[in-house]
């Protein structure tokens, strides 16, 4: 089997779990360290024609994070694409195990047993607490409706205020992130490098913790620590 992922946290999925069945990944595919294949460009602007040229008997993508008019291509072009939907924890557990079976996968692999058994019981908060998520700045966006990362935080204890709204990524002035009066404002490093210096400063007196991107956002190997190392951060800045 000749893989090329589109997906950062579906790459390292892969590649855990079926050694060199990996032939290409994205740009923006960091994990595991070390990865040697074909880089193909980005997530939203993926090289066509370098994928192509690998000859892959499967392509795996993310109906938020990739493109259809360039998964049409590649489909046109004879090549079989699974493409995801990861909107819940649940829903990502169910999709990875999707993904590494279509990818040659023998047997589940432990972690993803490990991260299911994380969810199934995750550190419980001592009270709810209610949030805004940033995810890019100038101009502001925040998470809205029907995210992934909204439901790991409402699994954490943190309702996230724009869960209701109409727009998934809705773009909303800083005035008003503010006048929401959320218990925290937590912001991600990715897809916006949220730093101490760049970030909290725009909410002043609210706690703002910084979290890893990658246990909020990947669903991945990383689901099997995310609940652990998000529920300390978040309980660190709310107390």
């Amino acid at each position: 089997m000749r893989v090329v992922s589109l997906v950062p946290s579906l790459t390292e999925a892969v590649a855990r779990t079926v050694p060199g069945a990996l032939i290409g990944a994205t740009d923006w595919c960091s994990h595991p360290a070390g990865l040697d294949v074909v880089r193909v460009g980005g997530t939203k602007n993926p090289k066509t024609d370098r994928i192509l040229s690998l000859g892959p008997d499967l392509v795996v993508a993310n109906e938020e994070e990739n493109r259809a008019g360039d998964l049409d291509v590649l489909r046109t072009a004879g090549v079989e694409v699974l493409v995801t939907e990861v909107r819940t924890v649940p829903q990502a557990l169910t999709e990875l195990e999707r993904v590494l079976t279509a990818c040659g996968a023998s047997a589940r692999p432990r972690w993803l047993d490990e991260a299911a058994a994380a969810w199934a019981d995750p550190p419980a908060s001592e009270r709810r607490a209610t949030a805004v998520v940033p995810i890019w700045r100038r101009p502001w966006m925040v998470l809205g409706r029907d995210t992934f990362a909204g439901d790991v935080l409402a699994r954490l204890g943190v309702d996230h205020l724009y869960a209701a709204h109409a727009d998934r990524y809705p773009k909303v002035p800083v005035d008003e992130l503010r006048a929401a009066r959320p218990d925290l404002v937590v912001l991600p490093d990715e897809p916006y490098r949220f730093t101490a210096d760049d970030g909290p400063e725009a909410f002043p007196g609210l706690p703002c913790p910084l979290v890893d991107g990658r246990y909020l956002t990947w669903y991945g190997p990383s689901l099997a620590e995310a609940p652990r190392v998000l529920a300390a951060a978040l309980r660190a800045a709310h107390r």
